[in-house]
């Protein structure tokens, strides 16, 4: 078996031993080589040739953010980046990397054990990420779509992503004009980020986006983001919908789950509904999405070439949960399109 390789690239000794006594018990990784600085890092990767590399944020001489930024163009490889609670994240997610972890508590031996645990999980799939067309997710539409459409009553969108979701996420709502129907978002991302990543999107879209709450009724123009450790559903109330956030077991591995999301919207909404599934490993939101289509709601699906990890969007394609298969760049106005359509 073909082992991944990974480069550790962390200022604290403790942490490089950490994360890489933790992450060698896992019979799938070696780890090739370790690294206290990006400069240390370039020449090691040179000469490891890494398949992932596990990257800090704050670290001296260059922080990790700009050594993903420079070192991307030059030899594209999986970023995994960890670090403390805070909006860095997003910013080396926008560098380039595919996925973070939080920093644990050393202190406590409960908190390592969950970290290495995750990190082994992201490694893997890191590894498989098409770190090539990672690069898409930087180019961002230059102009939004012109506001000509017309009522929206009753009408639902919503969207499903994991690994690369926060980045394929920005790239369409960015495309947006202000006058939306209501959008639900299930991004699978821990809490406290779920907040970070709702007032990000806020701050530099045409929507109104936040993190949900129990009883938020959906808004035109507004854009609501699942807790990072609550399901989320819409339910029907006269004439509108709101949101139920809730704590409740793991479905398909993950809490949120998009299935739980999208299986609410084919029930309450049916045909008054877009679903959009986009990167991210396994399969969680084909099932709904299938059941969306079924009663009647449009659905995308995000293309291989332009998927981080062509996992989600690749399962729903294959059960027939996608009507239109398209890439990243293309989703915006695809919505839109149906929108114009229902709307004539």
């Amino acid at each position: 078996m073909k082992r991944i390789k990974v480069i550790i690239v962390d200022d604290s000794l403790l942490f490089r031993e950490v994360i890489s006594r933790g992450i060698s018990l896992e019979p799938s990784i070696e780890v090739v080589a370790k690294a206290n600085d990006p400069f240390d890092a370039r020449d090691k990767i040179i000469e490891f040739d890494p398949d992932v590399m596990i990257c800090d944020v704050h670290m001296p001489k260059m922080d990790g953010i700009k050594f993903i930024s420079k070192l991307m163009p030059q030899h594209p490889i999986p970023v995994i980046v960890v670090s403390t609670i805070s909006n860095t994240v997003f910013d080396a997610m926008n560098a380039g990397a595919v996925d973070f972890v939080t920093k644990p508590d050393v202190q406590s031996a409960r908190s390592v054990e969950l970290f290495i645990n995750e990190l082994i999980e992201k490694v893997k799939v890191a590894s498989t990420a098409l770190i090539s067309r990672a690069g898409n997710f930087n180019e961002k539409v230059q102009h939004t779509l012109g506001n000509h459409l017309n009522d929206y009553s009753k009408k639902v969108i919503a969207i499903g992503a994991s690994t690369g979701g926060t980045e394929a996420i920005y790239s369409v709502l960015k495309a947006f004009p202000s006058k939306m129907p209501p959008i639900v978002i299930v991004q699978h991302i821990p809490p406290v980020f779920s907040r970070m990543f709702a007032e990000r999107l806020n701050n530099s879209t045409n929507l109104n986006v936040k993190e949900a709450k129990n009883g938020d009724f959906l808004e035109d123009g507004q854009v609501l983001i699942a807790p990072g450790d609550r399901h989320m559903k819409i339910k029907r109330v006269g004439n509108r919908f709101k949101v139920e956030c809730f704590e409740g077991e793991k479905v398909n591995g993950h809490c949120p789950s998009v299935d739980v999301l999208f299986e609410s919207v084919a029930k309450e909404a049916g045909i008054n509904a877009v679903g959009v599934i986009l990167t991210g490993m396994g399969h969680d939101g084909a099932k709904g999405l299938f059941k969306m289509r079924k009663m009647g709601a449009s659905t995308i699906g995000q293309d291989k070439n332009t998927s981080v990890v062509y996992g989600m969007p690749k399962v729903a394609f294959e059960i027939g949960a996608v009507e239109k298969q398209a890439s990243l760049a293309s989703i915006p106005q695809h919505v839109i399109s149906v929108m114009r359509k229902e709307n004539l």
